[in-house]
């Protein structure tokens, strides 16, 4: 049985009183409560759930001032929203396990907590696989129920932008993703493994392409990659992998 909240007894009003006047506003048990609702209605997975900034480390041995400045950069952002920001969100770039999902998750649930903000959290390559799944005839739910909300939402958290193979239809998917959101100037907060590099020019003298890495431009296209940069500012993170450096798991 939930507790009863000792300053409203339940009603989820309080009587205040101020310049001699007496009025009700919304008892803190209810804005706990509907910051709560809209922690679970943002679709963080159990596995990030316990991600807040507060968590996010920077000081292990190993780590590299890079991340200490992403933090600075989340915190400052969350700070700036809505003004400030004006629906320019962020690209958190870097190699895997540099904790780049944990900054992300930290800023969404920091805009709900302290901004009173409203966000959805979705890994792109689950976003893509239900987007596919809505041309089953026999799934009720079409295309643009599934990415209603992901349009609309007033902060997405895109997870893993360029992990699935490209192709002509997840060009168009992302674009149309990216592209609705940058019209309607919602705020969009990406992580992407794939560094945020400029095509590569002409090669060398000889004719011959440099071997390079594959980069977020070869996965998304070279077009969204250059739209990213007018609706995000790019944040890199370097480092060794945290996961295999200090959290390797065990059953100790």
């Amino acid at each position: 049985m939930a507790e009863v909240c000792s300053i409203c007894e339940g009603a989820g009003l309080r009587i205040v009183e101020r310049d001699g006047r007496r009025f009700a506003e919304d008892c803190v048990c209810r804005v706990t409560q509907r910051t709560q609702m809209r922690i679970r209605r943002a679709g963080i997975p159990r596995r990030y759930e316990h991600c807040t900034f507060e968590s996010y480390e920077t000081n292990f041995p190993s780590s590299h001032r890079s991340l200490g400045a992403a933090l600075l950069r989340a915190r400052k952002f969350v700070e700036s929203y809505p003004l400030e920001t004006d629906g320019t969100g962020l690209l958190l770039t870097g190699n895997i396990g540099v904790g780049k999902t944990h900054l992300a998750v930290g800023i969404l649930q920091s805009l709900v907590i302290e901004r009173g903000a409203a966000g959805l959290f979705y890994d792109y390559r689950d976003l893509l696989k239900q987007v596919q799944n809505s041309y089953n005839p026999q799934v009720r739910q079409t295309e643009l129920e599934v990415l209603r909300p992901v349009f609309e939402a007033e902060i997405l958290v895109l997870d893993e932008l360029g992990a699935v193979k490209p192709t002509d239809w997840v060009w168009d998917t992302v674009a149309h993703i990216l592209n609705t959101r940058y019209n309607d100037r919602r705020t969009t907060i990406i992580t992407t493994n794939y560094p945020n590099h400029p095509p590569l020019g002409a090669g060398s003298g000889d004719g011959s392409m440099r071997l390079r890495e594959e980069t977020l431009g070869d996965r998304i296209g070279e077009r969204m990659r250059s739209r990213l940069q007018e609706m995000c500012v790019v944040v890199e993170m370097q480092g060794e992998d945290f996961r295999q450096k200090v959290k390797r798991a065990s059953f100790a």
